[in-house]
């Protein structure tokens, strides 16, 4: 296990390709009047746990305090990218908006189960609102999707902020969820995480009582 604040390790919660070589992608999202505004952010590229550690699925500890309302930081666990957003109001009062635009807005698809314990808001998929925690590969053929982008930005996103997948053209909005008649069917894959305490995120256990 690992406490520094800046590691990098991510883990498919179901079987898929191995994209370690992809994840040096990272951008961000704020949130600029209806809308949200895409900024670049630099790629968290100290890695923490040790290669044994990492390949023993050892939790990962992330302090998110860091992490400023509209940016995401990348880690790594199990050799995996793990997204956290930090979402803005603005960020989650649209992931209440875009459902009819999504082929599965309620994560109800078994191919990629979401935990029971990020759905008590499916529109969120986290346990908190403003942090989202999903592993950034692709559900299509496990490519390394970009962004945030804002909506209007990458033309395929439409009139919806989310994410793009370079590689076939899937795109997700800010909770993972998969637009409709896209090349991936599935929403990203949430990995077990709980909060240690209100700035620390564990990668790799589930809450005590899920």
């Amino acid at each position: 296990m690992s406490n520094d604040t800046n590691n990098s390790a991510a883990p498919p919660l179901s079987p898929g390709p191995d994209v370690e070589r992809r994840t040096a992608v990272v951008a961000t999202a704020i949130v600029g009047g209806a809308g949200v505004a895409a900024l670049a952010v630099p790629y968290v590229a100290s890695w923490g746990p040790t290669d044994g550690a990492k390949a023993a699925g050892a939790p990962v500890d992330v302090d998110v305090s860091g992490i400023p309302p509209g940016t995401m930081r990348i880690v790594k666990w199990r050799g995996k990218p793990v997204w956290i957003l930090h979402r803005t109001p603005e960020m989650i009062r649209v992931l209440h908006e875009d459902t009819a635009a999504l082929a599965d807005p309620d994560s109800k698809r078994q191919n990629y189960p979401t935990p029971a314990y990020v759905m008590k808001d499916p529109a969120l998929r986290s346990i908190r609102p403003d942090f989202l925690v999903v592993i950034g590969i692709c559900t299509h053929l496990g490519c390394s999707p970009n962004g945030p982008f804002a909506a209007g930005v990458k033309a395929p996103l439409g009139p919806w902020p989310g994410f793009l997948c370079p590689c076939h053209g899937s795109t997700f909005d800010l909770a993972g969820r998969v637009f409709k008649n896209k090349p991936a069917a599935d929403n990203l894959a949430v990995p077990p995480y709980r909060f240690l305490d209100e700035h620390t995120i564990r990668i790799g256990e589930a809450p005590v009582h899920a």
